[in-house]
């Protein structure tokens, strides 16, 4: 860092401090990579919005749009958890090849099903399971390879760009899905994603190939193995609260299944179809703030610590959350939990990829998926339930103080996660 002759630091060397950590673009295979993640941030956002919009104009129920987001979590769930065995048993390019081009395959399918005028939710639900299912063979051995791509110094900081656009897609893409509807027709908004699915197909094409590192025989990937991820897991501290710190911040205090209420009511004076949408739209575009200035953090060692504090911030901003009757403030804190949240999710991500070796990395992410998925379902149940029975003020305030808690329990009996450095 050149300094002035008076000692500064140049103003556009400390932005370079605090802007986005770009360093992992520097390297090809990463590039590629995150490229393919870019383009289809926003297009898969574009069937997450079209398949319940479809169900719904069909069946005229909301139960109908629930019951088809339970029957794409299971296959997701089991095909994440198995994904991530066949991840550390084959060339992860490969696999990625597979599962994305099945992923576009079936998006190719929405498209045919909706462009013939299709009136069966089962057909639909059918599309959907599968569709899953490639996604979660998918996203495990994604989430593997880019350990391969760039060195562990550099891990959180290519986390953290590709959380970026992940969010800024869940931001733009049902904002976009809702302008196109009306314009271009749902079979078409289908065929977009489509399309761009089949660009990340390219461009992991371009990556180099990435084999099992050790060992020259064939392996298995079954039950077993995946078994023995559980245990491989469960047997490190470190690996065992990164995930565990995550269910604690999503299941205890991801209040989301409070909004529709709280905006019916609490919030109610500013306009309850405003309100619902800054509540839904307040998380992420506080993780969006949080990667744009990742250059703040994703340079820490002290990895175990960071994602404890960005636990507890995040608990916190809940807890404030619940507590304020201002709309104003409500989006403040939920922001400010969005940037505490991906902090934690940087450095978890990062110590899931370093501390595991690589043998063993498909598995542990392919567990990770499954929390990551089913951690903010469970929570909607668990919210909607304390919520009725408590009341949202108690429920989601209560829930963001349990946070705090659980995370400085759980650090205080694993002292091995709060001595984890990169």
């Amino acid at each position: 860092m050149q300094e002035d002759r008076s000692g500064a630091i140049p103003r556009a060397g400390r932005w370079r401090r605090w802007a986005v950590d770009t360093r992992p673009l520097r390297r090809p295979a990463y590039r590629r990579l995150w490229s393919s993640t870019v383009v289809t941030a926003i297009g898969s956002q574009l069937t997450a919005v079209a398949v319940p919009k479809q169900v719904y104009d069909i069946t005229g129920s909301s139960a109908f749009v629930g019951y088809t987001s339970f029957v794409g979590l299971l296959p997701l769930v089991v095909f994440a958890l198995w994904g991530g065995a066949i991840a550390d048993s084959m060339d992860r390019r490969t696999l990625m090849l597979v599962s994305n081009t099945g992923i576009a395959v079936t998006s190719l399918l929405f498209w045919a099903q909706a462009a013939a005028g299709n009136r069966s939710v089962a057909l639909l639900m059918v599309l959907l399971a599968v569709q899953q299912a490639f996604f979660g063979i998918n996203s495990p051995t994604r989430s593997a390879s880019i350990a391969r791509l760039v060195p562990a110094s550099e891990l959180p900081a290519a986390n953290a760009l590709g959380a970026t656009v992940m969010h800024t897609g869940m931001i733009a893409g049902p904002l976009l899905a809702g302008a196109l509807i009306p314009v271009i027709g749902l079979a078409e908004l289908y065929l977009v994603d489509a399309l761009t699915l089949f660009a990340t197909v390219w461009a992991v094409w371009r990556l180099p190939p990435l084999p099992p590192r050790t060992g020259t025989g064939k392996r298995r990937a079954g039950w077993r193995q995946v078994l023995d991820g559980f245990r491989y897991i469960t047997a490190r501290q470190v690996l065992l609260l990164s995930l565990l710190a995550d269910v604690v911040a999503m299941v205890l205090g991801m209040p989301r299944a409070l909004f529709p209420q709280l905006a019916a009511t609490t919030y109610a004076p500013w306009g309850e179809e405003l309100a619902l949408g800054l509540l839904f739209a307040a998380i992420p575009v506080g993780a969006v703030a949080g990667g744009l200035l990742s250059g703040t953090f994703s340079r820490a060692r002290r990895q175990g610590l960071m994602v404890i504090g960005a636990v507890m911030a995040w608990g916190m901003a809940v807890t404030g959350f619940g507590f304020s009757t201002s709309l104003w403030w409500a989006v403040a804190f939920l922001a400010a939990g969005g940037v505490a949240d991906m902090v934690s999710m940087v450095f978890r991500s990062a110590i899931l990829q370093s501390a595991a070796t690589d043998e063993m990395r498909g598995r542990t992410q392919g567990v990770f998926t499954v929390v990551v998925a089913g951690g903010p379902r469970l929570a909607d149940l668990l919210h909607g339930i304390m919520g009725s029975a408590l009341g949202t003020r108690t429920a989601v305030a209560g829930g963001g103080l349990l946070v705090v808690v659980t995370i400085l329990a759980l650090a205080l009996a694993m002292p091995a996660f709060r001595r984890y450095q990169s």
